[in-house]
């Protein structure tokens, strides 16, 4: 057969450029926070606790007015230009006193959090991989942690130490890390028998290698919504303990604290109530809608 060029034709620039692909390739991040962008709940929350932790770290360093010095003659000032939140009975500036409120609250949150997301992870970790009498011990530890109330262990903590950030924190930890601890067996247990897994183990990879450089980063997209979801939960129970009593000490102020001591006069004084009670509300709302919109942007089954 006789082949010439008559029997050949070009093919359009059209038609040849119609296989390129116009989108960049993006990394799983990439793809991530592209996605995450376009949700504007999740953005304006991202927003506002950036805001939050800027005006908790600086705001009662740039105030003129101590959180901690009284003043008599001002005790319960209603809102001003003065005293931007009013004074508490004390005299107190509110405003650097909701501020430092945020310090001591996020702090709380965020330090509790994270320590109960490594040893969560890493007790998760291990009860997944390797499964039969291990995992049946460590779980049953796990629900024996979780039967116990959060305000039992506070009361045994303060009788060792005193009341305050570091008492809080030692709480929390062992109440937040048992569910950490939960979610990751899980996600362990539906991972280890995948391909990559064997490749790792046949290559002679120790199990503790295996956990944490092949099956823990394939957990973080879901150990980063926990850790979002478990800050405004360790807020709220922080709030919670020092309404009570049973949380910060003074002279340093909490979101908690603060209600408390404005709970006698809020008839008369409803604005001491308000300002705290609205920070705490305003702060779960952002890391919740917060967590939700990573929970969409790092599933794997929403790429578009």
């Amino acid at each position: 057969m006789n082949i010439s060029k008559d029997m050949f034709e070009l093919v359009p620039k059209e038609e040849k450029n119609s296989d390129k692909v116009i989108r960049p390739s993006l990394s799983y991040w990439q793809d991530a926070w592209r996605r995450i962008k376009k949700n504007k709940l999740a953005m304006v929350s991202l927003i506002f606790i950036i805001i939050m932790v800027l005006a908790a770290i600086f705001g009662p360093i740039l105030s003129r007015y101590n959180y901690t010095t009284q003043d008599l003659s001002s005790s319960d000032l209603f809102p001003s230009t003065t005293h931007w939140f009013g004074t508490d009975k004390f005299g107190r500036d509110l405003f650097v006193r909701v501020l430092m409120g945020a310090r001591v609250s996020l702090t709380i949150g965020l330090v509790a959090s994270v320590l109960s997301i490594f040893i969560g992870v890493l007790y998760g970790g291990i009860s997944g991989y390797f499964g039969g009498l291990v995992d049946n011990i460590m779980m049953r530890i796990v629900e024996a942690i979780y039967a116990i109330p959060m305000t039992i262990y506070v009361i045994l903590i303060m009788i060792v130490l005193k009341p305050g950030l570091t008492s809080i924190i030692i709480a929390l930890t062992i109440s937040f890390w048992v569910t950490m601890a939960r979610i990751v067996r899980g996600q362990i247990i539906s991972l280890k028998e995948q391909e990559f897994v064997l490749a790792a183990k046949t290559i002679g990879a120790s199990p503790l290698r295996i956990i944490l450089k092949h099956l823990i980063p394939n957990c973080i997209g879901t150990i980063i919504v926990t850790l979002t979801l478990s800050v405004p939960d360790a807020i709220f129970q922080e709030a919670f303990l020092s309404f009570i009593g049973l949380g910060i000490a003074p002279p340093l102020a909490s979101w908690g604290s603060l209600a408390s001591d404005a709970l006698g006069g809020y008839q008369l004084y409803p604005y001491q109530l308000a300002f705290p009670a609205i920070a705490i509300c305003l702060t779960m709302l952002a890391f919740n809608l917060l967590g939700d919109g990573l929970r969409d942007a790092l599933d794997p089954k929403m790429r578009r």
